[in-house]
């Protein structure tokens, strides 16, 4: 009787530390709605917002994901985003889909929707224009 009383107090010990590490790692907020129908049956159905930080792996316009090298992973791992989802500079002002290239490090933040991870808003983590590729050109003429 006590070894039951012990094994499920240490289970749920673990489980309570667990769930604080996964709460301490990530910035969530949650939205709760509740529906009571006309049985007297309430459901409730809660979406999380996540964050993360990484670097864009692979982006290909017309697709419709984006993959981020994270900073605690060294697999990239691919999200999915929408028509609503938001790309942002530093300063929060609207970036084009095409300004978006590898290796641009990136702030984000995701849903979870069933087995996909779904992107809501994207922010670069620096200026558009540091990764503006310039080009110079240098001639250079012989007398004969």
């Amino acid at each position: 009787m006590k070894e039951t009383r012990l094994i499920k107090m240490l289970a749920a010990g673990a489980a309570c530390a667990m769930a604080l590490s996964a709460a301490s790692a990530q910035d969530t907020s949650t939205t709760t709605s509740t529906t009571t129908g006309t049985t007297g049956v309430s459901t409730s159905t809660s979406t999380s917002d996540l964050s993360g930080s990484g670097t864009i792996t692979t982006y290909t316009p017309g697709s419709d994901y984006i993959m981020f090298r994270t900073e605690t992973s060294t697999a990239p791992v691919k999200y999915y985003y929408t028509k609503q989802t938001t790309l942002l500079d530093p300063e929060g002002h609207a970036v084009e889909w095409s300004m978006l290239r590898p290796d641009m490090p990136v702030t984000y933040t995701y849903r979870k929707d069933g087995d996909r991870m779904v992107v809501t808003k994207v922010t670069l983590t620096k200026p558009v224009s540091s990764y503006e590729k310039k080009e110079t050109t240098t001639t250079t003429t012989t007398s004969p």
